[in-house]
């Protein structure tokens, strides 16, 4: 009998894949998405990748190639993909009560109690493709094993090779075709495993996948610590990593954005910071967390040498944990004040929150009567339901600005918000 058995559902060139919904007439056309400011390629069509382009090429080291072979460039449309993201999550838990989402575009599922209900698992991954491309559009491709990191490995497999249709069960498999597979797929691909690590594992002779789940456990653990002791026991079968159906509670939370151009400007620097406050604030709150301390910085344009450098950061200890939005963004301007020098031409701002607690163990204060931490619970409360159900920034603080934000980033051509925004939603003719 089976033991447990995880199925990874990714979404094709996730980014990509969201724009083509709305617009089939870009379907099979080379296109790529770009980072904040239209930076670099942060997602590329299949396409684009057959022209050998790079995650992370800078747009402007393309305009050859685009020309050429009229690749289109879209800037990131954020609201776009979370929505799409959340919709792709609602149709899988339709398929197992037992759901991790792991990313933007991925998910993991256990399928060992539910599988049979489909007739197994491959076509449980059949019926899923299917499902999630009838109700949302976008093509997704299946991954099962007995372990977390084997449904990756059998996710990679699935996209690149014609032959699964999409769905790869390492268990329809037989042990020597296994064998196989693993040896043809670089040590690089498998989950967890970066450059450096890649680097260090070829100097041991570990150049596949079957390489490393050959290695003796023990011995990648003396080299290179637990963590990849675990990934060699997931290869081997061994499960070792379980399902967070509730991600973790994060220890740090940061939010910084690079500006859409230079600022000089003291006041445009605080309205930027505090609009980045605010959302610090509100996931501080999404995951019952009050913080103690936060740490502002400011960044000129390491990429022109040329002009003067200034990288100042200062950290902010708060006389009590809080969660906020405006006492916060009073500690985060005074930080600002400390460490802004005129001349200087700022091209990123950001805040770190540190120290952070659960709120139910908040402990009483002296200096704070219950009547200022009730009428501050509910005031952050009632802001973000209505920002929840009207959209995000719809009640902010002045602090955050009222008029047309120099600082904000550049998405000159960004995509309609299709489905949360009333005035972009798609027009049929």
């Amino acid at each position: 009998m089976l033991g447990p058995q995880f199925a990874l559902v990714d979404v094709n060139n996730f980014y990509v894949s969201c724009e083509r919904v709305f617009q089939p007439r870009l379907q099979c056309v080379p296109m790529v998405v770009l980072s904040n400011n239209d930076g670099c390629a942060v997602a590329r069509s299949n396409e684009v990748k057959a022209l050998g382009v790079k995650m992370g090429t800078p747009w402007f080291k393309m305009q050859d190639l685009a020309r050429e072979h009229g690749i289109l460039a879209f800037s990131s449309n954020y609201t776009l993909y979370a929505d799409m993201s959340n919709r792709v999550v609602s149709v899988l838990r339709a398929f197992s009560p037992d759901l991790e989402v792991y990313s933007i575009d991925e998910s993991f599922l256990r399928v060992d109690r539910v599988a049979h209900l489909h007739g197994g698992a491959c076509a449980m991954g059949q019926c899923m493709r299917e499902r999630v491309a009838l109700w949302t559009g976008l093509p997704v491709c299946v991954g099962v094993g007995p372990t977390k990191t084997l449904a990756k490995l059998a996710n990679h497999l699935a996209k690149k090779n014609a032959v699964f249709n999409g769905v790869c069960d390492l268990n329809d498999m037989t042990r020597a075709e296994r064998v196989e597979w693993m040896s043809k797929i670089a040590v690089s691909e498998v989950w967890g495993v970066g450059r450096r690590l890649t680097q260090r594992l070829d100097l041991l002779g570990i150049h596949t996948v079957l390489d490393l789940r050959r290695a003796n456990p023990m011995d990648i653990r003396t080299h290179f610590g637990v963590v990849l002791e675990r990934t060699c026991q997931e290869l081997r079968g061994v499960s070792c990593l379980s399902l967070e159906a509730m991600a973790p509670a994060k220890k740090q939370i940061i939010a910084s954005r690079s500006f859409g151009g230079a600022i000089e400007n003291k006041a445009q620097l605080l309205e930027a910071l505090s609009s980045h406050v605010a959302r610090a604030a509100e996931k501080l709150r999404e995951q019952k967390s009050l913080c103690a301390a936060l740490q502002v910085f400011l960044q000129t344009n390491r990429f022109k040498p040329n002009e003067p450098q200034y990288n100042p950061a200062v950290l902010v200890p708060l006389m009590e944990p809080t969660d906020d939005t405006l006492k916060l963004t009073r500690a985060a301007s005074s930080a600002l004040t400390q460490i802004f020098k005129m001349g200087y031409r700022y091209k990123k701002t950001g805040v770190m929150f540190c120290g952070l607690t659960q709120a139910s163990q908040r402990q009483e204060s002296l200096f704070e009567s219950n009547l200022e931490k009730d009428r501050s619970t509910r005031l952050m409360g009632t802001v973000d339901r209505i920002n929840q159900h009207f959209g995000s920034g719809t009640i902010q603080s002045a602090a955050c600005g009222v008029s047309q934000k120099a600082w904000q980033m550049r998405s000159n051509n960004r995509s309609s918000r299709y489905t949360t925004c009333w005035m972009e939603l798609p027009v049929v003719s």
